[in-house]
């Protein structure tokens, strides 16, 4: 071989031998870059934790009032079913009684077609 081509190969190998160190090199780097971002990232999370528990409490807070409306909202419309189911037995005790008082009343034809219990007026007294 010749003085030049030992020459090119020794230089081509050095080429070499530099561009795998650099190559190494910006590896390195760019691994330390992306550790530092990552070591900023979980500082700014862990800023954030007294933010975090914050919210928590205040989400379970407002999920507490919320069971607690929910709650109050049940009682309420087992009180309103209540009242309309005494309403309704009410009505039907007035009608019965409106039923047998136009039974009774002479004036009132309670066979007619359209014969419906509605006057609730007391009756004046007659002399």
């Amino acid at each position: 071989m010749s003085e030049n081509a030992i020459l090119i190969i020794v230089v081509v190998a050095i080429v070499l031998v530099v561009a795998v160190v650099a190559l190494v090199a910006a590896q390195r780097r760019g691994q330390a870059r992306r550790t530092r971002a990552a070591h900023e990232l979980r500082s700014q999370a862990a800023a954030s934790t007294a933010e975090v528990e914050h919210h928590q409490r205040e989400a379970a807070g407002q999920a507490a009032a919320a069971e607690t409306a929910r709650e109050q909202a049940e009682a309420a419309e087992a009180r309103a079913q209540e009242a309309r189911r005494h309403l309704a037995q009410t009505e039907a005790q007035q009608e019965n009684t409106l039923r047998e008082a136009d039974r009774l009343d002479p004036s009132v034809d309670t066979r007619a077609d359209d014969y419906a219990p509605e006057d609730v007026t007391p009756p004046r007294h007659q002399p």
